[in-house]
């Protein structure tokens, strides 16, 4: 078996079957060769490969017949990724399509085709399957840790009792509230008919009198779209 590397771009990638098409240069001639994705050979955890990535690989016969298949797979850059970061620090609004993978939803960004994985609140509706034909707009997460970019919708549809939590935070009312859990290091709760959870905010450890299922008053001080932090009123 040769050792040597060659060089390749990811043209394609196959998130069910985890395998990926690589294009390079074989005696001047484009060639493509399939590389798995969940390559047991590395110990270490596996680079999420999308289409653009410059690697590097190496070449071995397959298990069966003559074919040959890549292995080694190493990811060196990709220049789509980073256009899409320079663009998110000046104008974080992108669009693409929507796509469902096993069960996982994924937004396939317009110009670049790569796959970046939809983060949904707790309290968003997620997108049916007759929004996947329509163009949607997106924001780009995570652009520090470029292998674990994200993508969150430009535009979400809350619960019900999503938006009336809104309401009593920005107007400051109190909620009458059940203690879901209490745990050594903090307590739950849940209102509106257990359709909102939070996080009981208390001074120094749990008190002994508060107890799980039990009904509170509480206010909320924080509130964002994947978290929601109360205390006692």
């Amino acid at each position: 078996m040769d050792n040597t590397f060659i060089n390749g771009t990811v043209t394609s990638v196959n998130h069910e079957k985890q395998y990926v098409s690589i294009e390079y240069l074989h005696k001047d001639k484009k060639k493509t060769i399939t590389c798995k994705t969940n390559d047991k050979e590395k110990a270490k955890k596996p680079h999420q490969f999308r289409v653009g990535d410059a690697v590097r690989f190496q070449i071995k016969g397959a298990d069966r017949g003559k074919r040959i298949t890549a292995f080694n797979l190493q990811f060196l850059y990709n220049t789509a990724i980073e256009q899409l970061i320079n663009k998110a620090a000046t104008n974080n609004r992108f669009t693409g399509y929507l796509k469902r993978v096993e069960n996982a939803l994924f937004v396939k960004e317009i110009g670049s085709y790569i796959f970046l994985p939809l983060v949904l609140s707790p309290w968003e509706i997620p997108p049916t399957e007759n929004n996947f034909n329509n163009p949607v707009e997106f924001i780009l997460l995570n652009s520090d840790k470029p292998n674990n970019l994200a993508a969150e919708l430009f535009t979400h549809q809350y619960i019900s009792e999503f938006r009336k939590a809104v309401q009593h935070f920005r107007n400051k009312i109190p909620i009458d509230a059940t203690v879901s859990k209490v745990t050594p290091y903090g307590a739950h709760v849940s209102f509106f008919n257990n359709k909102i959870q939070a996080k009981l905010q208390l001074p120094g450890k749990v008190p002994s009198a508060i107890k799980a299922g039990q009904a509170i008053s509480v206010m909320i001080v924080h509130l964002s779209s994947s978290r929601i932090v109360v205390e006692l009123s």
